[in-house]
C-alpha cells in the first residue's frame, strides 16, 4: 500500500534521536494533527495528518526525519473455523497433534515453561477461559479493552500454554504466564501503528512484570519489505536487543517469500511456517496417496533461511492438524485443536497456529536457561529439527510458488537435549 499527501491519513512520524515528547507534540500541534500513539521505546508517533497542508509542515519540520503510512496488518488465520466443542466437563483434557507432534506432550519434558511471560500479540485473550486462567492482569490494549473479542488470540495462547488442568487441550508450555497484548481489533486487523504500540508498552514492561517477559508471539503480519516501515524494524531490533525472543507467523501466502512479509521478514525473529502434524485422508478418485504428515501446508509462505542476512523460514511447526482431499480433488485442511473464545475448543489453520507451538517451546527453553548468564541459543531451533519436511501437494486445484527448501520440523526434544 502506497500513500498520498492529498488526503487526511493516519501515518507514522520518526523522529530524530532524543526528541523530546513536547517537542513531538509541537511539530503535531503546528500541523493541526491528533497523536494517536507516542512511542517510548524508539523516537516516533503515531498521528492523524488532517491534510496534505499540515503532510506539508510536518515534513519540513528539523525533528522530523519521516513520515510513514500506517499500513494495515491482519491476522494469519485462513478465513474456515471448524467448530470444535463447548464442553468445560473436567477429564475431556485433548493433547492436540501437534503438542504430540513436536514432542511436547505432558510428561514428556521435565520443563513446564513455569517461570516465563509469553506475551500474546494478538486480538487478546478470553480472561474467563478456564483453560487459560491465570492470565497475568498486566496487559496492554490498543482496543478498548485486553479481552479477546474475535477468538483468534484465545486460540494461539492456548497453542502456547493452555493448562494441564484436565480441562479442554494442554498447551506446549503449559504452566507460562500469559500477557494479552491486544492490537487486533474484532475483525483481525491492525495497523503498524497498534503493533508499535503493543510491542513499545512490552519493551517498557518486560522486565518489571513478574514473570518478566521472555517470548512474543506475533501471529499476524502484512506483505512488505525490510524498509518500508523503519520504525517497526527499530522496535523490533530494540527489543531483540533487551534479549525478547520474538516468533512470527511466516504468512499464508504460497506466492511470497517470507523476505516479502513483515514483520517475519526481519532478521530478528523467528519466522514459522506451516505443516501438517498428521497423515490425511484422499476421497479423489484419480489422485493416489494420502497428504503425509510434516508436508508444507498448501497455504504457507516459504522462503529459504539465509545464514548471512538471518532471513527467510526459521523452522516448521503445525499449523493444520492434517490435510485431507475431498471427492472433488480439493485439499481441505482440519484447523489445529486449541481454546475457543467463550470456553471450550475449536480448530482454526494457519500459520499464526504454527508460531504458538515455537513460542512455547522457546518458552520452555528460557525455563531451562534460568540461572545461566549465557543468551538462549536460538540456533537449536534449527539444528535439532527431526525431519526436514515434505514439499506441498501440486494438486490440480491448487498452484504453489514452493521453492524446493524444506525447513526442519520443530522438535522440542532435541532443541532442550
Amino acid at each position: 500500500m502506497g500513500w498520498t499527501e492529498d488526503s487526511a491519513q493516519d501515518v507514522i512520524i520518526l523522529f530524530g534521536e532524543g526528541v523530546s515528547d513536547p517537542a513531538r507534540a509541537a511539530t503535531l500541534r503546528q500541523a493541526g494533527a491528533t497523536l494517536r500513539f507516542n512511542y517510548r521505546t524508539i523516537s516516533a508517533a503515531a498521528a492523524h495528518i488532517p491534510s496534505a497542508a499540515a503532510m506539508v509542515l510536518i515534513q519540513q519540520d528539523p525533528n522530523t526525519v519521516t513520515i510513514i503510512p500506517d499500513r494495515r496488518i491482519q491476522a494469519h488465520v485462513l478465513p474456515t473455523r471448524q467448530q470444535g466443542s463447548r464442553s468445560r466437563v473436567s477429564g475431556s483434557q485433548v493433547i492436540p497433534a501437534g503438542v504430540t507432534r513436536i514432542g511436547a506432550s505432558p510428561g514428556s519434558l521435565p520443563w513446564t515453561g513455569a517461570g516465563v511471560g509469553v506475551a500474546v500479540v494478538d486480538t487478546g485473550i478470553d480472561f474467563s477461559h478456564p483453560d487459560l486462567q491465570p492470565v497475568s492482569p498486566n496487559c496492554f490494549a490498543a482496543f478498548a479493552t485486553c479481552q479477546d473479542d474475535n477468538g483468534h488470540g484465545t486460540h494461539v495462547a492456548g497453542i502456547i500454554a493452555a493448562r494441564n488442568n484436565t480441562l479442554a487441550v494442554v498447551g506446549v508450555a503449559s504452566n507460562a504466564t500469559l500477557y494479552a497484548v491486544k492490537v487486533l481489533d474484532a475483525r483481525g486487523s491492525g495497523t503498524d501503528s497498534t503493533i508499535l504500540a503493543g510491542l513499545d508498552w512490552i519493551a517498557q514492561n518486560a522486565h518489571s512484570v513478574s514473570p518478566p517477559i521472555q517470548v512474543v508471539n506475533l501471529s499476524l503480519g502484512r506483505p512488505g519489505t525490510l524498509e518500508d516501515n523503519p520504525a517497526l524494524h527499530q522496535m523490533v531490533q530494540a527489543l531483540d536487543a533487551a534479549g525478547i525472543t520474538q516468533v512470527v507467523s511466516a504468512g499464508n501466502d504460497p506466492n511470497l517469500e517470507v523476505s516479502q512479509q513483515i514483520p517475519a521478514g526481519y532478521p530478528e525473529v523467528l519466522a514459522i511456517a506451516s505443516m501438517t502434524a498428521l497423515k490425511g485422508s484422499n476421497g479423489c478418485r484419480s489422485f493416489n496417496g494420502v497428504i503425509d504428515r510434516d508436508t508444507a501446508s498448501w497455504f504457507t509462505t516459504d522462503g529459504q533461511f539465509d545464514p548471512n542476512s538471518g532471513i527467510g523460514v526459521t523452522i516448521s511447526a503445525p499449523g493444520a492438524e492434517k490435510e485431507d482431499i475431498s471427492r472433488s480433488c480439493f485439499v481441505q485442511s482440519v484447523g489445529i485443536l486449541s481454546t475457543r473464545l467463550g470456553g471450550g475448543t475449536t480448530r482454526m489453520s494457519g500459520t499464526s497456529m504454527a508460531a504458538p507451538h515455537v513460542s512455547g517451546v522457546v518458552a520452555l527453553m528460557w525455563e531451562k536457561a534460568f540461572g545461566q548468564d549465557t543468551p538462549l541459543d536460538l540456533t537449536l531451533i534449527r539444528s535439532a529439527a527431526n525431519r526436514v519436511g515434505i514439499a506441498p501437494l501440486n494438486s490440480p486445484t491448487r498452484s504453489y510458488s514452493f521453492d524446493g527448501e524444506r525447513e526442519g520440523v520443530l522438535w522440542a526434544p532435541g532443541t532442550l537435549q
